[in-house]
């Protein structure tokens, strides 16, 4: 039974769970970003949240600890160096899932998990993104000088209502003269 075990199995048994996200957390460190199904980016981002944590304080022991849980020397070494670089000044959430179609075998919810601060395109964005917006209250003058020019436009219309009374008249005299 599994009387309070919140987190997800994944149908698979504990050491081969371990197996798997340390596989899992190994390619992400080396590659950046990887494909997998929904389920496991959750649990993966569990996994990895503390060990990225851990690496902004290069230590002898977080070393070791990282190590006993990703057992793959070559993604320590990236992530205590390369990694802990970029994300020493973020506070948290350093992955990101992004959701995509369904797998076409089983019909499995696949998305894309990346590190945040390694999408060069996304930080390109934001950057021009960053620069271009403006949030202030001078956005209001633009919607008075909107208002303005939408009252010479209201009076339009009332002409033309004027104008179609007429036809109207010119066809009940035609009707009365037949």
């Amino acid at each position: 039974m599994r009387h309070g075990k919140k987190f997800n199995h994944l149908g698979r048994t504990a050491p081969h769970r371990a197996a798997m996200l340390s596989n899992m957390a190994s390619s992400l460190i080396l590659h950046k970003r990887i494909e997998t199904t929904a389920a496991k980016a959750k649990e993966l981002r569990k996994y990895i949240e503390p060990l990225i944590t851990k690496s902004k304080d290069d230590s002898t022991n977080n070393r070791r600890v990282v190590f006993s849980y990703l057992q793959n020397k070559e993604s320590v070494k990236e992530l205590f160096g390369i990694v802990s670089e970029k994300v020493a000044n973020r506070p948290g959430g350093y992955t990101r899932i992004i959701k995509l179609a369904n797998r076409l075998g089983d019909n499995a919810e696949m998305c894309l998990m990346e590190l945040v601060d390694f999408n060069e395109t996304l930080l390109a964005a934001t950057a021009e993104k960053a620069v271009k917006t403006r949030r202030g209250r001078r956005s209001g003058a633009k919607k008075t000088e909107d208002t303005i020019e939408a009252a010479p436009v209201a009076e339009v219309p009332s002409a033309e209502v004027v104008e179609d009374e007429t036809p109207a008249a010119e066809t009940s005299e035609e009707k009365a003269e037949e």
